[in-house]
């Protein structure tokens, strides 16, 4: 099984690839056309207004940054915190499956949390930017 582990940066980039795929898709429909609605809908949910906006840019913005793996662990970070708050406040009372639950924002969170402590992999801009693939030592 040792072969395996000669895949590891595949398997990173995979992951950077639909997490960054699914979250720049969903934050480009409310950038370039819910906002305002989104935002009143988060309103809707008690939290202030203005995180909509936080919420839309940190799904586009952090999508293309984890897709491109350029600051992905900040990006993966606010993620994570993005769709943890989406589960709590959105899908939770739904539960686990079904229409509204929450298993697809629940899997995105994790491929976040991943992402988090493994890094973006050496198939990355992060590995160029910083060699050895920006590791905490």
């Amino acid at each position: 099984m040792r072969y395996l582990d000669r895949l590891q940066p595949l398997a990173l980039l995979v992951m950077r690839l639909a997490l960054g795929a699914v979250m720049l898709a969903h934050g480009y429909h409310k950038v370039f056309g819910e906002l305002q609605h989104h935002a009143q809908f988060v309103a809707s949910l008690g939290l202030p207004a203005w995180t909509a906006y936080l919420s839309s840019f940190t799904e586009f913005f952090g999508g293309l940054l984890v897709l491109l793996g350029l600051f992905t662990r900040v990006a993966a970070f606010a993620i994570c915190i993005n769709m943890s708050v989406a589960i709590l406040k959105v899908h939770l009372h739904k539960g686990l499956i079904g229409p509204g639950g929450y298993e697809f924002p629940l899997a995105l969170a994790a491929l976040a949390f991943a992402l988090i402590f493994l890094g973006a992999g050496p198939i990355a801009f992060d590995h160029i930017r910083a060699p050895g693939g920006g590791k905490f030592k």
